[in-house]
């Protein structure tokens, strides 16, 4: 009889059991307001577990999500380099993904997310945190702005993922890449960076 060696699998239904519960607080409380604390007490674990699973509380957020990509990996492309092409940057980075095999479980989210307020809270929150605010933050920008910011940005992005990949809009559907990234990136980067209206 040999023994095995590595880590121990863990309980799935504890598992399980911890992502119901931070679906939950991720919804109803938020990225921000929900704590590793309450999610391993509504799960009936000690939190030590929950970070065992899942490391941080953004993994466990990502995870919970069912989200094909790490934003963490990709925000750094979007904000390397001269701030007046970070729009194009978010927009090619953007449908990089969502033009991906990967994509498909993003799309699966953003379908969901129109029919259901619960999950389109959760995407709201993924959005916002995960997404707009790690660039935003990057930019030379009024802190004071950032929600606007972030919004407006929001509606273009969301709104090309609907029309290319939900609705099928043509050209839009099939259009190359960077044909999009050229139309659509000023129009960011003036959402990020450029004045508002007062």
């Amino acid at each position: 009889m040999t023994r095995r060696t590595g880590r121990r699998p863990g309980n799935p239904d504890t598992r399980e059991a911890i992502l119901d519960a931070a679906r939950t607080a991720f919804a109803e409380r938020g990225f921000d307001s929900a704590s590793i604390r309450a999610i391993a007490g509504t799960a009936g674990v000690d939190p030590a577990l929950v970070h065992h699973y899942f490391g941080s509380k953004d993994q466990l957020f990502l995870t919970a999500m069912n989200f094909p990509v790490d934003p963490g990996e990709l925000v750094p492309k979007v904000i390397a380099g001269d701030p007046d092409g970070a729009g194009e940057r978010l927009v090619r980075t953007f449908l990089g993904v969502w033009d991906s095999p990967a994509g498909s479980a993003a799309q699966a989210l953003l379908r969901s997310a129109v029919s259901n307020e619960w999950t389109a809270r959760l995407l709201r929150e993924f959005v916002t945190t995960q997404v707009l605010r790690r660039v935003l933050e990057q930019l030379d920008v009024d802190p004071a702005q950032l929600p606007l910011r972030g919004s407006l940005v929001a509606t273009q992005m969301i709104g090309l993922a609907m029309m290319r990949h939900v609705v099928r809009l043509e050209p839009v559907a099939s259009a190359d890449p960077e044909t999009l990234v050229a139309a659509i990136g000023p129009t960011i980067q003036r959402y990020l960076t450029g004045p508002l209206p007062t």
